[in-house]
């Protein structure tokens, strides 16, 4: 066993992931009804092997496949020939075997019927899916937010679970395509070991019930100290007022989203400049625009660290443009000057190309000076 583990850490080869067994649905309870019958099936063997043994004096072998043709009814005759007090044990036999054969298939009958198998195999498949999953979102209640975000969530290609105590979530997860989903209370240990929270990214709770959201924040980060994970949990709600948002956020919530707060902006602003109505959705939330906008962390270790801004040359470089910088504390520059001082852990607001954002990306963590600016 240790051999395997040296080979596998030699050829950097990874165990498949798999859920806690102390999660999976217990599908031996299930079988227990099969019980009387497997015994009865046992028993018959047993007592028809023994009277073959003793009325016909047949050899081990022979008596318990005489027993086993004659008890399944499969009509391949004597294998030798029997006396007349043989053949009304066989007779007997092959009785007792249809008998516990009917009690056999009215019991599976029945098991079907109830579809609690077949539901226990569908949730176990599930959780071998989940458990394989990384950096994933956990969205918390189905509702008309829910279907709107996951649309967007599939659309970016960014991989979720939905959770939602309803007793027809299998239904309504089929009806708007949830790909995962658990039947479950949403703020339980269960649910969130079932969610394989461990690996994943974030929580989005959208209940319209603050309690709920409040319940699912605090649990959320009682999960992170109990399981002493790595990295904090991104946690997004929602809330209808700014009493409730403030709430949330003293709780843990990263970002507190406020539909009645935000609708009311965009209304404003399409009121005060009509001609702006659409700039926003077709900047920001189509995919198929050549101009995006992200905000990029800079990690300690970034060779950008205590670099003026103009000294990146992240326009010559990529394409880009930074429009904004915040600071560790949370101060905000808009369209910062070339002097600017890039600090660590601060996050630059920038404009670009998809190919462009997505270089920065990826030179921004290097410890080392990228190559490219040996060019400009």
């Amino acid at each position: 066993m240790n051999l395997i583990k040296k080979i596998r850490l030699l050829l950097n080869w990874e165990e498949t992931p798999k859920p806690d067994p102390s999660i999976l649905p217990d599908i031996y309870n299930q079988f227990r009804p099969f019980q009387l019958p497997l015994i009865l099936t046992v028993l018959t063997m047993l007592v028809g092997t023994i009277g073959y043994v003793v009325i016909e004096d047949f050899t081990l072998m022979d008596a318990i496949y005489q027993t086993g043709i004659t008890f399944t009814t499969v009509g391949f005759g004597e294998i030798a020939p029997i006396s007349d007090l043989g053949r009304i044990f066989t007779i007997t036999l092959i009785i007792s075997g249809f008998a516990v054969f009917s009690i056999a298939m009215g019991i599976l009958v029945a098991a079907l019927n109830k579809g609690h198998i077949g539901t226990i195999f569908k949730e176990r498949h599930m959780l071998y899916q989940i458990a394989r999953m990384k950096k994933h979102f956990v969205v918390c209640y189905h509702n008309d937010y829910t279907i709107e975000l996951t649309k967007q969530l599939r659309h970016n290609h960014i991989p979720f679970v939905v959770i939602d105590p309803r007793e027809d979530m299998q239904e309504i997860a089929i009806k708007y395509k949830y790909p995962y989903f658990l039947k479950e209370e949403p703020h339980t240990d269960i649910a969130m070991l079932k969610a394989h929270m461990s690996s994943a990214k974030g929580l989005i709770t959208l209940s319209s019930s603050i309690a709920d959201n409040i319940a699912l924040i605090a649990s959320t980060r009682l999960f992170e100290q109990e399981h002493k994970l790595p990295r904090p949990y991104y946690v997004i709600s929602s809330a209808d007022c700014d009493n409730d948002v403030d709430k949330l956020k003293k709780l843990g919530a990263d970002t507190v989203v406020s539909p009645t707060k935000l609708t009311a902006q965009r209304i404003g602003v399409m009121a005060s400049r009509p001609d702006m109505e659409n700039l926003l959705e077709e900047f920001l939330y189509k995919t198929d625009t050549p101009l995006d906008m992200e905000e990029i962390f800079i990690p300690k270790t970034s060779w950008l660290v205590l670099k003026k801004l103009k000294e990146s040359h992240l326009r010559e470089i990529a394409n880009v443009s930074v429009v904004g910088m915040t600071k560790q504390n949370g101060k905000f520059t808009a369209m910062p000057k070339g002097d600017m001082l890039i600090m660590s852990e601060s996050k630059l607001l920038i404009v670009g190309t998809h190919k462009g954002i997505k270089m920065v990306k990826e030179l921004i963590p290097l410890r080392k000076k990228p190559k490219e600016l040996s060019y400009v």
